[in-house]
């Protein structure tokens, strides 16, 4: 039996949920007689309601988010319609904010909005010496940071093995950015970083490699930021044999030179930069209240590419208020221009709570009612284009993200990548009618197809490109349009590596 379950539906498997780490770690008295409980959207409610209900718990707090909301509903109305006692309390950012608005809530017994990490425990507290707070919704306090017990410890042995480990050393923003909840904060916040360089050691000791930071500006603090990459750096000297994999969100336009001299010691493959550049239009941008210095973060970006060995993961977002197609297109070549290794094409969304809700009326934003509210149209992108729009993104990320068609992509991009690619996915939905499920293979088939309608006199390159991104990309079978019989070379045996697959096909290329 166990009195308290801490619960949630990740995307995936591999999405340790941090989250009900802090939670747990923080229930002091209560933690031996609480566990943590992670399931995945897609799997039967009611097989989720058995193996809750199964352990027979007196309170189940469960984590919410734009992508298990709905699942998360029907997990909640059946958890009461069998177990009316079982006290549920909500939290987590989908919960946090028009809180009268949602079904879910009105389900629960409780929601604890902002962070929980303090008050959850609070509220446990009560629940179990037999009290029952008048007030449903419940406002999470702040605590300060030192006051906050780490959540790494409950990183499980299985967990280093097999997901990701998120770690955190710092909460909050100082940027204004409309479309993102951090704008709410007043600033950001630094956990002690002695403590937390022990929890990183603590996490490596246990075997973890891969650490995804959590941090919306891990180079806000210069001094900081040089002593967390100090940290991998020993790492990664002491056992080059054992490589860390270390994915860090950063400014774009704020790189000075003691952080440049640091990354410039990390090896091939050891080190990834998730960087928001959202839009490249200065129009837009201070529409949105986001600050940022184009030609320096442009340069920044240029500077990663051609003089580290690092990722660069870079983000843009389709839809933000009185960008239009010709606006984003540009900004589009222009990041294309700089190479990172993947560009994240995304649709806005409007997140409850996020500012940028205030544009509505006067940019004519619509948006989907329903999870994941991803906007349908503007009063400069209709609709019909939106929906070109989101099978771009998508197809963008199996082909160009994939890392699988290197050598293909330039031709396809040619001189207008923007253009190019748009005409490519028309083609390819037209073709298909689908945005999933397209295997390796028939892609490559698709690839060629098109390429060769489009310049006839170019076919034997655009064969040669496929076949080659093909067989680099461990495909063993013989292409439609390959010549010979040949056997085919045996595929490279791989070395030990932290690298996801995904990050190494880029850094072969």
């Amino acid at each position: 039996m166990t009195d308290i379950l801490l619960a949630t539906l990740n995307a995936r498997y591999a999405h340790a949920s941090l989250g009900l780490r802090y939670l747990r770690a923080n229930l002091g008295d209560w933690h031996a007689t609480s566990a943590i409980r992670e399931f995945v959207i897609g799997q039967k409610t009611e097989e989720i309601v058995e193996k809750l209900l199964a352990e027979g718990p007196q309170v189940i707090g469960i984590g919410v988010y734009i992508w298990n909301v709905e699942e998360s509903t029907r997990l909640v109305a059946q958890l009461k319609a069998l177990a009316a006692d079982i006290v549920i309390v909500l939290g987590g950012p989908e919960v946090s904010h028009e809180v009268d608005q949602q079904r879910i809530c009105a389900l629960a017994d409780y929601v604890i909005t902002g962070w929980g990490d303090v008050s959850f425990a609070s509220l446990v507290g009560q629940l179990m010496a037999g009290e029952r707070p008048p007030e449903k919704v419940i406002a999470g306090v702040q605590a300060a940071l030192p006051a906050i017990a780490s959540p790494y410890a409950e990183y499980s042995e299985e967990d280093v093995r097999q997901r990701n480990v998120y770690v955190e050393a710092s909460r909050g923003c100082p940027f204004k950015c409309e479309f993102c909840l951090s704008s709410l904060d007043k600033t950001a916040w630094p956990f002690p970083l002695d403590r937390f360089l022990a929890d990183l050691d603590a996490l490596y000791a246990l075997g973890a490699r891969q650490f995804k930071f959590v941090d919306r500006t891990f180079n806000l603090k210069i001094d900081t930021s040089r002593a967390i990459l100090d940290f991998f750096l020993d790492k990664l000297a002491r056992a080059p044999q054992d490589p860390v994999f270390v994915h860090l969100e950063l400014i774009p336009d704020h790189l000075p030179e003691r952080l440049k001299e640091k990354i410039l010691l990390f090896p091939e493959g050891t080190l990834q930069f998730e960087i928001g550049i959202q839009s490249f239009d200065p129009a837009v941008q201070a529409r949105v209240s986001r600050r940022q210095k184009n030609d320096v973060a442009a340069a920044n970006i240029e500077w990663l590419r051609t003089q580290t060995h690092a990722h660069l993961h870079v983000d843009l977002i389709a839809g933000l208020p009185g960008e239009d197609m010709a606006t984003f297109a540009a900004g589009f070549d222009r990041l294309v221009g700089l190479a990172p290794h993947e560009i994240q094409f995304g649709i806005l969304k409007r997140l409850r709570g996020a500012p940028i809700s205030r544009h509505t009326i006067e940019y004519g934003l619509r948006f989907n009612p329903d999870p994941p509210y991803n906007i349908l149209a503007t009063n400069a992108v209709d609709f019909a284009t939106m929906q070109r729009l989101s099978r771009f993104s998508r197809y963008w990320d199996i082909v160009a993200n994939s890392g699988r068609f290197s050598r293909t992509l330039a031709l396809l991009l040619a001189e207008q990548p923007f253009a190019c690619f748009l005409a490519f996915s028309d083609w390819l939905y037209g073709r298909t009618g689908q945005t999933h499920a397209l295997a390796h293979e028939r892609l490559v088939h698709l690839l060629h197809e098109y390429l060769c309608a489009v310049d006839a006199a170019n076919e034997a390159a655009v064969s040669a490109a496929l076949i080659a991104d093909y067989q680099a990309t461990g495909g063993r079978s013989r292409l439609r349009f390959e010549g010979g019989d040949g056997a085919r070379e045996s595929p490279r045996p791989r070395r030990k590596k932290a690298t996801p697959s995904r990050q190494e096909r880029h850094l072969q290329c």
